[in-house]
């Protein structure tokens, strides 16, 4: 079940980077983001309340779920789309890999988790796979005061993730199952942005043509509804470290979709990152190590 969800949750991530380009236009990206949890925190609900798997909340988990709330369905977004403005998304996704070694130190802060050597291991090889994947877009970046920006807002988004990863714990811990706590946090999330465009005066477009319809729809079902629950559903069984290593991977289901939509180039350089991506994905649910070899000698 957990191959299951981790590789539900890779191919819906990796493909929604499409789906977000389209979403880039006519729509300021906040109004965009508030369409996007607004919707799919309605379509949770009603698939909730059907099937009478809505589960009631206590002040605590209502206090959770708005911090969830905040930083996975409001801040992170707010700060990756602001990236991009000034770094290539290539490198956003980068960064945001390391999100893998966010939740391993977050873990052991939060809860005093013992960080495993396999699973940093995996990170740190996963991670310099990516950089070797996206290199052309490294090289040509300069120290600039935009670069240091973007990278700023990258960090920062994939902070938020990260204490929302930590959050979902806490709601799983208390027996809180995560659709419901995702629907709860969606709204809250939607809540949030809605009231910032309103007090900044955001104008409130919306883009009927078939393209931005079509990309909303993929983001808010498949890629929040589906991909949240299984992602989060993961970080409950597997734990932050171990379900992170998704974020890891996702940008190489990414890099497949753009070779034949936007005629992405592979060379042998961004061969050998994709081999250490996999290497280190066969670290995190593998039982060998070198560590394990090494203590077992």
């Amino acid at each position: 079940m957990n191959l299951f969800l981790y590789f539900l949750t890779v191919f819906i991530w990796g493909t929604t980077w499409i789906a977000i380009k389209l979403q880039l236009g006519v729509v300021a990206i906040p109004v965009s983001i508030f369409y996007r949890f607004a919707l799919a925190g309605l379509v949770l609900f009603a698939v909730l309340l059907l099937t009478r798997k809505l589960q009631p909340l206590d002040r605590r988990g209502h206090a959770l779920c708005m911090g969830q709330g905040l930083c996975l369905f409001c801040l992170n977004f707010l700060c990756f789309y602001t990236a991009t403005q000034w770094i290539p998304s290539g490198l956003v996704s980068v960064v945001f890999s390391a999100a893998t070694l966010w939740n391993a130190v977050n873990a052991r802060l939060w809860f005093g988790t013992r960080i495993a050597p396999r699973v940093m291991l995996a990170g740190l090889v996963g991670f310099s796979g990516l950089l070797l994947l996206f290199w052309p877009e490294l090289a040509g970046q300069q120290a600039s005061r935009e670069t240091l920006l973007g990278l700023g807002f990258a960090l920062l988004g994939t902070f938020s993730f990260s204490t929302g990863n930590m959050l979902s714990s806490l709601q799983q811990r208390a027996g809180i199952r995560p659709m419901t706590s995702n629907a709860y946090s969606m709204l809250y999330g939607a809540a949030v942005l809605l009231a910032g465009c309103i007090v900044a005066g955001v104008p409130f477009a919306f883009d009927s043509s078939t393209t931005y319809v079509g990309g909303l729809l993929y983001l808010a079902i498949p890629g929040s509804v589906i991909g949240f629950t299984a992602y989060l559903t993961l970080v409950g069984r597997m734990g932050p470290a171990r379900a992170a290593y998704c974020t890891v991977l996702f940008p190489v289901v990414a890099l497949s979709v753009s070779t034949v939509a936007e005629g992405y180039q592979w060379t042998p350089v961004a061969f050998l990152g994709l081999a250490l991506v996999m290497f280190g994905n066969l670290l995190v649910f593998s039982k060998w190590s070198p560590f394990t070899r090494a203590a077992s000698a």
